[in-house]
């Protein structure tokens, strides 16, 4: 492992800053995300990279299926209320959009569990009459379902940290990662955020849309639904998959140095003991060293076949 510079003054007060406010108790902690805390299935990862010096987290989330309303396209034309002048950015966030459904952890696709996840919906069949608003422009609110893996956001001490956080996560899979922040007219400063993720088991689908009248509507079948959550269950599968190979890259990687300071095992002689097929291994390398050493030296010297040729009698 490459050698890593000490974390600067300002990232050790930034890093105690964040980890005052994760040490706030579950009950009186929230941020910006649906859930409103730490996932959970991530907790104990957070935990590990934030005991580690020269890291810290900034915002996660260990993976989620959801179904998401878009929020309005089209203004109300309801001038005393300025939630009624906004409209949905791109992506539909905003202006009213909101969280249908939202899970951190995979969820039956048969039986009782999948029709109750359907019917929380809350989704009809789809009318074939295009919904118009009181404007007269086609006022549709798409009803998306996603599947996102594992998204984490780490600042590093210096870019050596980012760097090693980064080939952690490329070899765990991870392979949309990268980091910001990469430069700095201060090295002292120099603080990259790296953001692991995998956008390769990201999934979305429209399923639905809500009309003018309020009511939602499904615009797919049943069975294309409960495709949809066969394959979110999978992704989920897969997506701890992930996570557990970054966990363990990552252990390895900033516990390597403490694993080479361990006092090597000795045999009698005195030397490093080792196993019979690493002897049998540096024995054969040995011999073949010294066969080769011999020939080069039979190839230097005359050679007798030759002055044996040039003494046989011609008469013979």
């Amino acid at each position: 492992m490459q050698s890593l510079s000490q974390p600067s003054a300002p990232f050790r007060e930034k890093k105690s800053k964040i980890l005052q406010q994760l040490a706030v108790p579950d009950t009186e902690y929230s941020d910006a995300s649906p859930k409103g805390s730490v996932d959970e299935g991530i907790r104990y990862l957070i935990d590990e990279i934030n005991t580690t010096e020269g890291f810290v987290t900034t915002s996660s989330c260990a993976g989620r299926a959801s179904v998401f309303l878009e929020g309005r396209k089209t203004k109300s034309g309801d001038a005393e209320s300025g939630e009624s002048e906004q409209v949905a950015r791109v992506g539909g966030k905003g202006a009213g959009g909101t969280w249908l459904y939202v899970s951190h952890d995979a969820r039956p696709d048969g039986g009782e569990g999948y029709l109750d996840w359907m019917n929380s919906l809350g989704l009809s069949d789809a009318a074939d009459v295009l919904e118009i608003s009181h404007d007269g422009s086609s006022e549709r609110r798409l009803i998306h379902f996603k599947f996102e893996p594992m998204i984490l956001h780490v600042l590093t001490a210096s870019l050596g940290h980012a760097q090693l956080l980064l080939r952690c996560a490329l070899q765990a899979g991870f392979r949309e990662s990268g980091s910001i922040n990469i430069t700095s007219q201060s090295s002292e400063q120099l603080m990259p955020m790296v953001a692991i993720r995998s956008m390769g088991l990201s999934l979305e689908s429209l399923i639905g849309y809500e009309g003018v009248d309020g009511q939602r509507r499904r615009i797919v079948p049943p069975e294309y639904l409960k495709m949809l959550l066969q394959i979110s269950n999978e992704r989920f599968v897969e997506n701890t998959k992930r996570i557990e190979r970054f966990r363990s890259a990552f252990k390895e990687a900033v516990l390597e140095p403490k694993a080479s300071s361990i006092p090597k095992k000795l045999n009698p002689e005195g030397k490093e003991w080792e196993d019979a097929a690493t002897r049998r291994e540096r024995l054969r390398a040995e011999g073949l060293k010294r066969k080769a050493a011999l020939q080069a030296e039979k190839s230097d010297s005359p050679s007798q076949d030759i002055d044996v040729d040039l003494q046989i009698d011609p008469s013979l």
